[in-house]
């Protein structure tokens, strides 16, 4: 060979060697979120390795980070084909099944891995664990135990000791960070260690940030993803986190001009591979500027050539942009569309929220109609709440308040029931208050009765609470002959301070028309007088005083006729 034939071979060996892509390549894809570029080079390094069980794994977690999930099923299943004893891969085929449902298939496949590695392989330990935190139907507990027994070096020999890796405490921290409650500390203490590993790890930090915002630490939490972006100007989830943070519907969050920002720079230092994402989301940067016309004008263009995923996505952009707009008629028509296409089983949370607020703005002029949209927003609202497995009180607030505008007013008491039942709620007293108070409206009186009994028991110094309470029982007593809503009216009446009685006329009205009617039911003008005296005074020209007093008139002529007349005739 020449020299100058060997100087190209030379140079051809270096091209390749270039593009050659490694399972670490792939690994740094996923790291940064770059899903579609992790796909591409993982897919190389298949190519030059056909045998590496790594690069079939990681292949199978990038398509499920892109949402095809059949795409990883088929790349877990080729990878057992190429390697039959991989435990690795014995490991994306549970993660699948615990995606479809299958806990008992999938419990069983990570028990076989975990054994045939003796729990002392990294990558099979923290895939198992991640499919465990991850998805629902996982066992947290299990993803813990599986952490534990990897870093876990008592009793093993020498060349058996496992040394750790900052992505094996990042995963300990998940399986910590998902289990909640107490173990939030020890979360944020095993990324600490991650930490002491790679002090530039901005998955870290980030993730302490979402032990902090689970805590409703928030500000702690905007400052740990603004860390992480600090520490990493490339790491696109810390701008994602903050672009979610302000896109959620929280006072205390909202902020659509913080939400373009963030969103913009994620597409900026994202996947430039991922054209349907960096696409889709450059219209919806148009929807949070209010640019309504131009996110739908962008939706409309990409749908042709979308996939499933992103055409569910960019429907429902374009038809609540169209609601944003005030034309819920142009986003009804779009999402009639959608349900009619796709199978019930595939529409998702966001469908039914986004169907049940259009439906619920819809006017028509004939009555019928009407109640049929607000039927249809009620049902869709359901689904809704019954999609969303996740237990917030917020949510279960917010599903309660919409069917509070439909005037549904049981359905919102059972809802504000919801919220109150989350244990971490700091708005539980205003939520019992109102599963109380539209109990009340709905006309399920004993259910109110009873839910202003245990408020009052819990809030005792809350007058407007005794007041209900007598409400309700007013309703259950009408005629006020048992006395029902005696006690609750004395009590409310006795908190009332006078310089508060001119803003509490109506309630006060309501207090003492019952104890007037009541003590008059009792034949105790003495003690009726004083309520009597108390509604004349603020309102002089009462009916139910007047008919009081024309009835104990009249009663008392009577009285009077029959006393003389027994005279008249003791007498003769």
């Amino acid at each position: 060979m020449n020299r100058r034939n060997s100087l190209f071979v030379a140079m051809l060996c270096i091209a390749n060697g270039a593009m050659a892509q490694t399972v670490e390549d792939g690994l740094k894809d996923l790291y940064y979120g770059k899903y579609q570029t992790a796909k591409q080079n993982l897919e190389k390094a298949i190519t030059a390795k056909p045998t590496d069980d790594r690069a079939y794994y990681y292949l199978g977690i990038a398509e499920l980070g892109l949402e095809n999930k059949d795409a990883a099923a088929a790349a877990f299943t080729k990878g057992l084909t190429a390697v039959p004893t991989s435990s690795l891969l014995m490991v994306g085929q549970g993660r699948i099944d615990l995606l479809n449902g299958k806990t008992a298939e999938a419990k069983q496949k990570f028990e076989a891995a975990s054994t045939a590695t003796e729990g002392r392989d990294g990558d099979v330990a923290r895939a198992i664990a991640d499919a465990n935190t991850e998805i629902k139907g996982g066992d947290r507990g299990y993803a813990l135990t599986i952490m534990e027994k990897l870093l876990n070096n008592e009793g093993r020999k020498k060349k058996q000791m496992y040394t750790a890796t900052a992505a094996d405490y990042i995963e300990l921290g998940d399986a910590y960070r998902y289990l909640g409650g107490e173990n939030g500390g020890k979360a944020i203490t095993t990324y600490e260690k991650a930490l002491e590993l790679d002090a530039n790890n901005a998955e870290a930090v980030m993730k302490q940030g979402l032990v902090n915002y689970n805590a409703r630490l928030l500000q702690q939490a905007v400052a740990d993803w603004s860390k992480a972006t600090n520490m990493d100007a490339n790491y696109a989830p810390a701008y994602f986190e903050l672009y979610q943070f302000y896109i959620t519907q929280r006072k205390e969050q909202f902020s659509l001009p913080h939400a373009a920002q963030y969103l913009q720079k994620y597409v900026e230092v994202g996947d430039p591979s991922d054209k349907s994402k960096n696409e889709y989301y450059l219209a919806a940067i148009n929807f949070y500027q209010k640019d309504y016309d131009g996110a739908i004008a962008k939706a409309k263009a990409l749908l042709p050539a979308a996939n499933d995923v992103y055409k569910g996505k960019l429907t429902l952009l374009a038809a609540d942009a169209h609601l944003q707009k005030g034309d819920s008629l142009s986003a009804k028509a779009l999402m009639d569309e959608r349900v009619k296409s796709v199978p019930a089983e595939q529409l998702q949370v966001n469908d039914y929220k986004l169907l049940s607020a259009i439906y619920g703005k819809l006017k028509h002029s004939d009555s019928a109609t009407q109640a049929g949209y607000q039927q249809t927003a009620g049902l869709y609202l359901e689904k809704y709440a019954e999609t969303d497995t996740t237990t917030d009180a917020e949510k279960y607030r917010n599903v309660a308040e919409a069917y509070k505008d439909m005037r549904n007013y049981a359905k919102a008491a059972q809802w504000y029931g919801k919220a109150l039942e989350v244990k971490e709620n700091p708005a539980a007293m205003t939520d019992h208050f109102y599963k109380a108070f539209y109990e009340y409206y709905a006309a399920d009186y004993s259910g109110s009765d009873a839910s202003w009994t245990s408020f009052t028991e819990k809030y005792p110094t809350q007058p407007t609470a005794f007041y209900w309470k007598g409400m309700a029982n007013f309703a259950l007593d009408q005629q006020a002959k048992e006395g029902r809503g005696k006690d609750a009216f004395e009590k409310y009446i006795g908190m009332v301070k006078p310089e508060d009685e001119a803003r509490n006329k109506r309630f006060l009205l309501n207090a003492y028309t019952y104890l007037m009617l009541y003590h008059y039911n009792k034949e105790d003008q003495a003690a009726m007088q004083p309520y009597m005296d108390k509604l004349v005074a603020i309102d002089p020209n009462n009916d139910t005083v007047r008919q009081v007093k024309e009835f104990l008139s009249s009663s008392n002529k009577a009285a009077g006729s029959s006393a003389k007349a027994a005279t008249a005739n003791g007498s003769k």
